[in-house]
């Protein structure tokens, strides 16, 4: 395409120097220089661009890049708004070219359209890596770029929040918080199942009592309000308690990363921390506790997880954590125990992981996105 350049220019030359304007030739032969000029220079950085994201995608193969549907300055403004830095951006353009997007900021606020071009990138990156090695270097970068994307995409909308019934929730009552679940909405009204203790009992809330109701929606997004004891009801699944609303619905703070409900078995250790040397040469190790003890994940993110349990953990505890994720083989974590919430099948622990290693992070990133959902 270059090379062919010069050759019409050129024809066009020679005809116009038929006329008899010398001036007027000199300015469309400097015309015409600069015309190749810019299209050389742009047929290499084209050029450039290809070979950078075959590089960011792991590529060895000689895989045709598919070319640009999109401005340019599109690209820019959308890096700029999320806050990416260059290789976030030129990964972000392989995602888009990798797939053939035409309209990056339609995908961009479209979370579902979004998963759409990662999970084939997802994909593309596994099939084409030479080594398993490369294929977990990239992928951190893939899901690292995905989560920038999740934490800044601005404040949840409140007033779009909708609950629906079998939406989790947290009761809040004083101090304390006890997990039930949405059974029913009447307009202003919630009909919740009745908190009970962690051995079965139904707490006593009297009417009038005020209480605080948050709760997650499918898309991650965190809301709560405040309300009142309406007392107790009968409804299908047994006794529950009616919340009356007296607040606006207000945003949670929004979570760093996206989490999402499992069900997946793990053991864990107590972990204890101790100093050895003195003075400068002080270090510290990490001692795993020979005792185990087993639980259920019920939410998982990379940044932390909630496991349900019957052992008596206290918060603060630093725990390994051993997640069965699946036959291949098993996500090891280190994490602290922020808080707990007990429930009449056991104790809920929330828990923040201090340490996750480069193939557990993938791991959990993978199930949490859905790239692995057929």
């Amino acid at each position: 395409m270059v090379s062919m350049l010069p050759l019409n220019y050129l024809f066009l030359l020679r005809t116009y120097f038929k006329q008899d304007n010398p001036e007027e030739g000199r300015i469309l032969l400097i015309a015409v220089v600069a015309i190749i000029v810019v299209s050389v220079a742009s047929y290499f950085i084209r050029h450039a661009i290809n070979r950078q994201m075959t590089a960011v995608s792991g590529k060895n193969k000689g895989t045709t890049i598919i070319p640009r549907r999109f401005n340019a300055f599109t690209l820019h403004k959308i890096a700029l708004s999320y806050g990416l830095d260059r290789e976030q951006k030129r990964l972000l353009e392989y995602v888009f070219r990798n797939d053939g997007v035409t309209d990056p900021e339609r995908v961009m606020k479209t979370p579902a359209l979004l998963d759409r071009h990662f999970k084939r990138t997802f994909r593309t990156i596994e099939r084409n890596s030479t080594t398993d090695e490369d294929a977990q270097a990239h992928l951190v970068k893939l899901f690292s770029l995905r989560n920038v994307i999740e934490s800044s995409s601005g404040t949840s909308d409140a007033s779009s929040a909708r609950l629906s019934d079998n939406t989790p929730a947290i009761l809040g009552n004083g101090r304390e918080n006890y997990p039930v679940k949405i059974l029913s909405t009447r307009g202003q009204n919630v009909v919740v199942e009745y908190p009970k203790n962690i051995l079965g009992t139904p707490i006593r809330i009297t009417k009038g009592t005020k209480v605080t109701l948050s709760f997650f929606t499918k898309s991650s997004n965190g809301f709560s309000y405040d309300g009142t004891v309406g007392g107790a009801v009968n409804t299908d699944f047994g006794q529950g308690l009616q919340i009356n609303r007296t607040g606006e619905m207000k945003p949670l703070v929004k979570r760093k990363f996206r989490r999402r409900s499992a069900s997946l078995h793990c053991d864990f250790n107590f972990v204890k921390v101790e100093e050895i040397g003195t003075g400068r040469k002080k270090e510290v190790k990490l001692i795993v506790d020979n005792r185990k003890f087993s639980g259920m994940i019920q939410d998982i993110s990379v940044g932390g997880c909630a496991l349900k349990t019957s052992a008596p953990i206290q918060a603060g505890s630093r725990l390994k954590i051993n997640v069965d994720y699946d036959d291949s083989h098993t996500i090891n974590v280190l994490g602290q125990v922020i808080r707990t919430n007990r429930s009449a099948a056991g104790t809920i622990l929330h828990i923040k992981f201090l340490k996750v290693p480069r193939r557990a992070f993938n791991s959990i990133s993978t199930f949490v996105f859905g790239y692995n959902d057929d």
